[in-house]
Formats: C-alpha cells, sequence, structure tokens
C-alpha cells in the first residue's frame, strides 16, 4: 500500500440499497468500503497511465 497520507475527501452519491450491499459484502471479506474504492481508484489510475 501506498505511504501516502489520506489528505481529502472524495463524496459519491449512490443508491442507498446500493451502498448497503457493497458495505455489507466489504464487511465479510473483512476489508472496508473505503479501502476497496481506493484501491479501485489506484487501479484505475494506472490502467489509464499504460494508455
Amino acid at each position: 500500500m501506498s505511504d501516502k497520507p489520506k489528505d481529502s475527501t472524495l463524496l459519491v452519491k449512490i443508491n442507498k440499497e446500493d451502498k448497503k450491499l457493497f458495505i455489507k459484502l466489504c464487511e465479510g471479506n473483512d476489508t472496508t468500503a473505503s479501502r476497496e474504492i481506493r484501491q479501485f481508484i489506484k487501479k484505475y489510475i494506472k490502467k489509464q497511465k499504460k494508455n
């Protein structure tokens, strides 16, 4: 993982049911929604840099 400080917030609007299910699934996988979203963003950035 990155040693960069987490010093910013991203507000994302999603459907309430999707949010609840996503958080439940994350908890079931011993992770957090924030961690998974950060990983998605990092992978997306890495992929876009290759293009």
